[in-house]
């Protein structure tokens, strides 16, 4: 990169700021995070959440020793352990039997458990949508969780606690840094580009699939 380029970190930010934005303004999050939701609403999201963290996270372990996609592969972003344990608390101990994934989350965690087959720059996209916007608005909402709903990081929110990551800013400044010397041409980073939309198309449709659970806006109701 030359002095006066544009850091890749921050041509997906660029790239990708409108999916970012339509999937934050899905009416689900809305709701979600002004505390409109009941439990059984919340717990929809963490059912959705368990299946596709862990097709991702089973690419991450295949991806793990790969030259361009193991560098990001660290078990400190591992969220299938907290996400196990909000299911307990929320659903009881027979939780897995009633996981109840959309026909959205079906596909999204489908399109990442393909990327086992050896797709690093797609690999990576997703990586970089789901476990950074963990570690941005992902932490704004777990605490919007805690003040409305009455939960905390040992009792139905640890998805959003990051216990071995004491900077989230550093973090992410060191993530960022790592996509900026990725050694790719540009054929590479315009499929990586590509890859991040579609994981954000596949994040909206994952909320949008839950929409029904929040309550109907004042234009709705009037309708």
């Amino acid at each position: 990169m030359s002095p006066t380029s544009t850091p890749f970190s921050a041509e997906l930010r660029a790239a990708s700021k409108e999916a970012h934005q339509g999937a934050e303004s899905q009416r689900y999050v809305s709701a979600l995070v002004a505390g409109d939701l009941d439990r059984d609403a919340y717990a929809a999201l963490v059912m959705q959440h368990h299946v596709i963290y862990e097709a991702l996270e089973g690419a991450a372990e295949a991806m793990r020793h790969d030259p361009l996609a193991g560098p990001f592969v660290d078990d400190a972003l591992t969220r299938l352990p907290a996400l196990a344990a909000d299911l307990e608390f929320l659903l009881g101990p027979g939780w897995r039997r009633r996981i109840e994934p959309t026909p959205a989350t079906v596909a999204y965690a489908a399109r990442l458990a393909a990327l086992r087959a050896g797709a690093p720059e797609r690999f990576i996209a997703h990586h970089y949508t789901r476990y950074l916007g963990d570690l941005s608005g992902g932490l704004h909402i777990g605490r919007s969780l805690a003040r409305h709903y009455g939960l905390t990081g040992d009792a139905g929110a640890a998805f959003y606690r990051f216990d071995r990551i004491p900077s989230p800013k550093v973090y992410k400044d060191a993530y960022r840094a790592r996509l900026d010397d990725l050694p790719l041409g540009e054929a590479g980073r315009a499929a990586l580009r590509a890859e991040v939309l579609v994981a954000y198309r596949h994040n909206t449709e994952v909320l949008a699939a839950l929409s029904h659970l929040a309550p109907a806006t004042d234009a709705e109701a009037s309708a």
